[in-house]
């Protein structure tokens, strides 16, 4: 999921909130004052600058920087962090997002190993690893996903691992390839709802990333999605994409708040309050969920490491 630092939001003013979602025009009007539930400590403490200082050694890049999450300073603090492989430029542009968008540089053979030097060197008990969209490559990456598997378990046993894969557009031997690891949970973020996964995700499709999820669970993975809400969904579309993701059995999912990372981007179309989110916590155990992790600073990477245990 991308988000930037809570500052840097702007909403929008338009009437209609779903011409307001389909809307990539930038925003213009004035930053509205953010609800009261925003409230993020940026605080730089041993842990968080060991694993900075690591990463900047060992040349590694991390979701958290790219898409500029707003718990970057709570996770990095508590020494978890999520590695973000194949480069840091995306071949895909969706809305919402904030990492660069363009073409990206050569394969790099030794991030596997430099992954799995630092899961060694920050003695992380569960290790998170995401990539950019990599379209260009047969195998959309998933070779790569594979080895950095393979080295991080070797390097470090005890460590469990979640993948956040992308829809490797819609390649059944790369999910394979990326399965046959076995990793601990396959993540998979659906993002959003069907109606507005066109217009937000326009090189993605709705029912490819439920497929990869259903595929995925002939692997005997346990699988994992999330939603952000705020594009102009409606609370039934939501509850409509849990009953999908249940529908293909999956496990693990986390609901948060979408914010705009730059003016170029979609604007907030609404804030859910704290509520709301923990309605939709309840009524997805309800569903089948083993574990939901559902609030406005939730992000797919969000105590990754408890989920593991619920899942």
């Amino acid at each position: 999921m991308t988000f930037v630092p809570l500052g840097h939001l702007r909403a929008s003013s338009a009437s209609d909130p779903q011409l307001s979602a389909i809307s990539h025009q930038p925003s213009t009007n004035d930053r509205p004052r953010l609800p009261a539930w925003f409230k993020v400590t940026a605080k730089t403490g041993p842990d968080y600058l060991d694993i900075k200082q690591t990463m900047e050694r060992l040349q590694l890049h991390t979701i958290c920087e790219e898409a500029r999450c707003p718990n970057r300073w709570e996770c990095w603090n508590a020494r978890t962090a999520t590695f973000l492989i194949l480069g840091d430029i995306c071949t895909r542009r969706c809305h919402y997002c904030s990492v660069e968008t363009g073409r990206p540089l050569a394969v790099d053979v030794n991030e596997p190993h430099r992954v799995a030097e630092a899961v060694r060197a920050l003695e992380l008990r569960h290790a998170v690893i995401t990539s950019v969209n990599r379209d260009e490559l047969p195998d959309g990456g998933a070779g790569v996903f594979a080895e950095t598997i393979r080295q991080t378990k070797r390097l470090n046993p005890s460590c469990t691992i979640e993948v956040l894969i992308p829809d490797f557009e819609g390649n059944d031997q790369a999910l394979a390839t990326v399965c046959a690891e076995k990793p601990e949970i396959l993540n998979h973020n659906i993002e959003t709802v069907r109606r507005l996964f066109p217009s937000i995700r326009p090189q993605g499709k709705y029912q490819r990333s439920i497929d990869l999820l259903e595929r995925a669970k002939h692997h005997r993975m346990k699988t994992k999605s999330g939603l952000i809400l705020g594009m102009g969904e409606t609370i039934d579309e939501t509850r409509e994409v849990m009953r999908d993701l249940r529908a293909v059995d999956c496990d693990i999912i986390t609901i948060g708040q979408y914010l705009q990372p730059t003016r170029e981007h979609l604007p907030v179309v609404r804030f859910y309050d704290p509520s709301e989110f923990a309605l939709l916590k309840e009524e997805g155990l309800a569903m089948g969920f083993a574990h939901v992790e559902s609030g406005p600073l939730v992000r797919s990477s969000y105590h990754a490491e408890r989920q593991v245990v619920g899942a």
